[in-house]
């Protein structure tokens, strides 16, 4: 389902009149990009999140990694990692999958510094994520925490966009293919230490390009086309 640029922002305004003072409410100020733009003009931030869990109800966000696309390319320099401080041991399952322990966790970034720095790197622009259900859950939850309240976040999913060309070309996948790592292979993208926040996010946003491609436009067509 599409939504209007109009309507996020009218959304975006609502919330921006209850917003308390801070980082919130400077996200909010900013208006989220025109859903008509062209996908290759419009201003985007891949990110990912590694977190304890899966449910933004019981788990923490572990550490936050983004990186800007701007005017059809990756701004490398602009690459952000990020450990939090979060509360509780972390499970030795934990610690194999992502190789952030206790220790560094402990010398990581508070919570609400570590939002008010991704909000601030994510206005104006449009979220990317593989497997939106995560980073939109997590992200939510810990503006209500912060902030009391929680934004809507324009955003596009790359497994999503893979899904409906998948299914567009009549193909039979298991829903493994579906996910990052395969997708990659899939477009023959190189490989890369999954489950590091920022690695994941970079590559997410090479999959995003190679995801465009295979709409096979012969123009860069409008954001909308492909907004959650």
């Amino acid at each position: 389902m599409f939504f209007l640029s109009k309507n996020y922002n009218a959304k975006r305004e609502r919330l921006l009149k209850k917003a308390p003072e801070g980082a919130l409410k400077h996200y909010l100020s900013v208006p989220y990009p025109d859903n008509k733009t062209a996908i290759e003009k419009t201003p985007i931030l891949a990110l990912d999140f590694e977190t304890t869990g899966l449910s933004s109800r019981h788990d923490q966000i572990l550490s936050i990694g983004h990186i800007r696309i701007q005017n059809n390319a990756i701004l490398l320099g602009s690459a952000f990692h990020q450990v939090i401080r979060t509360e509780g041991d972390l499970n030795e399952k934990n610690v194999t999958i992502h190789q952030i322990t206790d220790d560094t966790k402990s010398q990581g970034e508070s919570l609400e510094k570590a939002i008010e720095q991704l909000l601030e790197a994510l206005a104006g622009k449009i979220m990317l994520v593989h497997f939106a259900r995560i980073e939109r859950s997590f992200l939510q939850a810990a503006c209500k925490q912060l902030y009391g309240m929680a934004p809507v976040f324009p955003i596009i999913d790359t497994l999503e966009m893979a899904r409906k060309r998948l299914d567009r070309e009549s193909l039979r996948y298991p829903p493994s293919a579906l996910r990052l790592f395969n997708l990659r292979e899939a477009h023959q993208l190189p490989r890369y230490t999954a489950h590091n926040a920022l690695s994941d996010a970079l590559a997410t946003a090479e999959l995003f390009f190679a995801e465009v491609a295979a709409l096979n436009y012969k123009k860069s067509p409008p954001v909308k086309t492909i907004l959650l």
